[in-house]
């Protein structure tokens, strides 16, 4: 799929994917009528080389298109090299980085939900084809790698879905809905033989639950002094507990994941400018820094360079290279 690219740069600006304040992933753009969205990303262009953490209500697949990728889900992951992907279930909360932060790393994302297929109340369709896959254990994240012929058969289908949807001829939709059906009844292959018959939401793990609440009582009090006392206190954990969980599911202490989230911030005020910060000093306190050398010591530890030499690079560079988003933005 290397000849996409040209695709993927003409409409550079059309697609948008932004993380609301659930950390559930939105899109500016898609339709409810056609819930599909492809996009190319460029992971080296990313902050810091990742994808947020963050989970959505479509099912997504990602195909690594150049370089190597780690994929993480809760206690999962997965070194993907050029060909090789995930399918991902509903609301399971994931990131992606470059495995090399030095080497260039792009990867396309799809993204369908499942009532472009089955609608939205049809109970009998969706009893029948559409809670087995969403509740069964071995659907939660799928590899794609070229284990056997079925792998490779759902491999092929991606691809295709992709490439109608890059090249976007007239009926792209309906031949996009064609492959996604046929994309559903190899998932069912392996579903039905586990003989699913009760109807049961997709399950969350203990640990992902308590770290998303954990996520979103950092994102609210971030520019605070939040101690290990407060998080743990938030998700009703002991210390020690919520460090544990932390590791399990994001490979992070809650420490790191403040540090970079307040890095984060940082970055995209200094990026939108609005408000301009007094001074770097002034920069460091809005996130949550009581020290501002120590403030300048994590933010080049994180995008190696000084808060004032990314500003300046961004002020040099306004076509948005240096965007510092964990969102897409193509």
């Amino acid at each position: 799929m290397q000849e996409s690219k040209k695709s993927k740069k003409e409409g550079k600006n059309e697609n948008k994917l932004l993380a609301s304040d659930n950390l559930q992933l939105t899109t500016e753009s898609g339709e409810v009528g056609y819930p599909v969205q492809v996009y190319f990303i460029e992971l080296t262009d990313m902050y810091m080389h990742r994808v947020r953490w963050h989970w959505h209500a479509e099912i997504e697949v990602i195909i690594v298109n150049h370089g190597e990728a780690i994929f993480f889900s809760d206690d999962k992951h997965i070194h993907l090299t050029a060909g090789q992907g995930v399918l991902i279930n509903q609301n399971l909360m994931h990131t992606i980085q470059a495995a090399d932060d030095t080497a260039a790393c792009s990867l396309y994302s799809m993204k369908f939900h499942p009532s472009f297929l089955f609608g939205y109340g049809n109970t009998m369709m969706s009893g029948k084809y559409l809670v087995p896959i969403l509740s069964s254990p071995a659907m939660k994240i799928i590899e794609l790698f070229d284990q056997d012929n079925w792998h490779e058969k759902l491999m092929d289908t991606v691809n295709n879905i992709i490439a109608v949807n890059l090249t976007k001829k007239y009926g792209y939709e309906l031949e996009t809905k064609s492959y996604l059906c046929q994309l559903w009844g190899l998932l069912l292959e392996k579903v039905i033989p586990q003989n699913i018959s009760k109807s049961k939401e997709t399950t969350v793990s203990l640990d992902e639950s308590r770290v998303k609440e954990a996520i979103l009582y950092i994102e609210e009090h971030y520019s605070e002094n939040i101690t290990l006392d407060d998080l743990a206190a938030s998700i009703h954990l002991s210390k020690s507990e919520c460090c544990r969980c932390f590791k399990r599911t994001l490979q992070l202490t809650p420490f790191e994941y403040l540090m970079k989230y307040r890095i984060f911030r940082a970055a995209s005020i200094l990026q939108m400018n609005v408000p301009a910060p007094r001074s770097m000093s002034a920069l460091a306190f809005s996130v949550g820094f009581n020290n501002a050398s120590y403030f300048n010591k994590v933010f080049k530890q994180y995008l190696h360079c000084t808060p004032s030499e990314y500003k300046r690079k961004i002020k040099n560079n306004p076509t948005g290279e240096y965007e510092p988003f964990y969102g897409l933005k193509l």
